[in-house]
């Protein structure tokens, strides 16, 4: 069991802002939208505004990215 799971530790639901995000249900924490890990508010730095999802690190948010606009790969 990890820190998330304990008694009394919800799931948040977010509103995600450019640049912050809004508390629409109080929780510990979110669900990254890719991997499925637990992100602690405290510590969610991405996420997409366009699709209202939030992602582990930089790398699963610019993978996610990329698998939504596939043309973005051939930009240079």
């Amino acid at each position: 069991m990890n820190r998330f799971e304990g008694p009394g530790a919800r799931e948040a639901r977010l509103r995600y802002l450019d640049g912050d995000f809004q508390v629409v249900s109080p929780g510990s924490f979110v669900r990254c939208a890719v991997t499925g890990e637990s992100i602690p508010l405290d510590e969610l730095k991405y996420w997409s505004v366009a699709r209202q999802e939030p992602y582990l690190n930089a790398e699963v948010s610019l993978g996610r990215e990329l698998e939504c606009h596939p043309e973005l790969r051939r930009r240079g």
